[in-house]
C-alpha cells in the first residue's frame, strides 16, 4: 500500500481520499481550506454518502489525516490533484487553482513521486500545463499520468468502487503504477494511450450529455407551439430498442461537469482553429432556458413579475446536494429580481448563498417554484395554504411548459 496525497478535499478529493484510505492506503488528504479542514478532523462533512463515523475511524487508525501541511507531499510516493477547474466571467476554463497545487506541489515533492491529475481539463493539460510548471519549479524528473474524476455525488448506484475509471499515463512507468494504485480501490479501471485520451474523454462524456439536454430543451420548445406532449413523444421515441437515449427537458444545467467541460472542449478546438459549433448552441440553448421560464411564469400569472413576492425551494444544482456550482435555480433569481419580483428561498442543506440565508417556507407569497423539493411536505405547505406552485423539478416539462399545480 502507498502514501499518497490528494490535494483538495472536495467531492473529488474527499471521496478519493476515504476510497483509497479504506482500502489501506495512508492519505494525507490537503487543503487549503482551515475550516474544511477542521470539520473533516471531527468528522463533520456534507458530501453525499460519506459518514462521521468513517471519516472516524479512517483518522483514528492513521489511515486519513486532513490537513492544510503541503509539506506532506515529501513523505508521498504519491500526490494526486484534484482541484476546481471552473470558468471565468467570460465562460473560459480557469486554470488558477490547479496551478496553485502544480506549485505547491513542486515545493516539497521528491525524486521519482507519480503525479496524478483528477482535475478535469482540456487535452493536453496534464503535459503541457501541469508538468512544465512543477518541473520549472521542483527541477525533478516525475512520474504523470491523468485519470478524470467520475463521481457523482449523491448517486448511490455508481460509486468510486464500481465507477470504471479511465486513465492515461505519460510513460508506462506512470501508467502501471497508477494502474495498480486505482485497482485496489476501483473494480475496474481502462487503461488508453495517453493522458490527452484520458482528458478528452471526460470532456465528451459531459458534451454528450449537454448536447442531448439541450436538444430536448429545444423540443420541448417546439412542442408547446405545436401542441403535443414533449414527455410523451420522448418515452415513445424510448422504445426503440437500439440508436435512442432519452434527456429530458429542464430549468438548464448545473454542477461541476455539463455545465462546464463542454466549454473546456470548445476551448481546445479554439486553440487549434476548430470552431466546436454544436457545443456553443447547446451552451447557449441551456442558458436561455432561465429566460424562457421566467417569461412562461409571467404569462402563467397574466402580468408582469414586479412587486411580485416569490419563494424557490431548493437552489443547489440539484437535489441532495449542497453543491451549488452553475445551479440554474441561482440563474433563475437573478432574472426574476431583474424582472422587479422579491424573492426569497428555502435550502436547508445550503443554509447561506451570496449574503443571503434560507427561508422557511412561507404561504403569504405571490408563488412557490419547486425547483429541487427534499420532500412531499414542502408542497403539501403550498397547497394547503392554496398557494400557486410551478413545479421546475425533474422532468416537469410537458408541452414546453413546466407544471402549474
Amino acid at each position: 500500500m502507498s502514501r499518497v496525497s490528494v490535494i483538495g478535499q472536495g467531492y473529488v478529493g474527499l471521496t478519493l481520499a476515504i476510497g483509497a484510505a479504506k482500502s489501506g492506503h495512508e492519505i494525507f488528504g490537503i487543503d487549503v481550506n482551515t475550516k474544511l479542514i477542521t470539520d473533516l478532523l471531527i468528522g463533520k462533512t456534507d458530501i453525499p454518502g460519506i459518514v462521521k463515523n468513517e471519516i472516524d475511524d479512517l483518522i483514528l487508525n492513521k489511515n486519513y489525516q486532513p490537513t492544510t501541511d503541503f509539506s506532506k507531499v515529501a513523505e508521498s510516493s504519491i500526490v494526486i490533484i484534484a482541484v476546481p477547474t471552473p470558468l471565468n466571467s467570460n465562460r473560459e476554463p480557469d486554470l488558477e487553482y490547479l496551478k496553485r497545487a502544480s506549485i505547491e506541489i513542486a515545493n516539497f515533492v521528491k525524486p521519482a513521486t507519480l503525479i496524478i491529475n483528477e482535475s478535469t481539463s482540456y487535452p493536453g493539460t496534464l503535459r503541457n500545463f501541469i508538468k512544465p510548471l512543477i518541473e520549472a519549479e521542483s527541477k525533478l524528473d516525475l512520474q504523470y499520468a491523468s485519470a478524470p474524476e467520475r463521481i457523482d455525488p449523491g448517486n448511490i448506484q455508481w460509486t468510486l468502487s464500481n465507477t470504471p475509471r479511465i486513465l492515461g499515463g505519460l510513460s508506462n512507468e506512470a501508467t502501471d503504477k497508477a494502474l495498480q494504485f486505482y485497482s485496489s480501490f476501483c473494480a475496474s479501471v481502462n487503461v488508453v494511450s495517453s493522458p490527452e485520451v484520458a482528458e478528452a474523454a471526460k470532456l465528451f462524456e459531459n458534451t454528450f450529455r449537454q448536447i442531448n439536454i439541450a436538444l430536448a430543451n429545444e423540443f420541448s420548445i417546439i412542442s408547446s407551439a405545436l401542441g403535443f406532449s414533449t414527455n410523451e413523444a420522448i418515452v415513445a421515441a424510448s422504445t426503440k430498442p437500439f440508436g435512442f437515449m432519452p434527456f429530458f427537458p429542464s430549468i438548464g444545467v448545473g454542477g461541476h461537469c455539463i455545465p462546464i467541460d463542454p466549454s473546456y472542449l470548445s476551448h481546445a478546438a479554439n486553440q487549434v482553429g476548430v470552431r466546436a459549433n454544436f457545443i456553443q448552441l447547446a451552451n447557449s440553448t441551456n442558458l436561455n432556458m432561465v429566460e424562457h421560464v421566467a417569461e412562461k411564469i409571467s404569462v402563467y400569472l397574466e402580468k408582469p413579475l414586479q412587486n411580485l413576492k416569490i419563494q424557490i425551494i431548493g437552489i443547489a444544482y440539484k437535489s441532495g446536494v449542497s453543491d451549488l456550482r452553475e445551479s440554474p435555480a441561482l440563474t433563475l433569481i437573478l432574472e426574476l429580481r431583474s424582472r422587479g419580483a422579491e424573492v426569497i428561498w428555502n435550502d436547508p442543506l445550503v443554509g447561506e448563498w451570496n449574503g443571503e440565508r434560507s427561508s422557511p417556507i412561507e404561504t403569504s407569497i405571490d408563488l412557490g417554484i419547486l425547483v429541487n423539493p427534499f420532500n412531499l411536505s414542502d408542497l403539501k405547505v403550498w397547497l394547503q395554504a392554496g398557494t400557486r406552485v410551478i413545479d421546475l423539478s425533474a422532468n416537469s416539462f410537458d408541452y414546453g411548459w413546466p407544471k402549474f399545480l
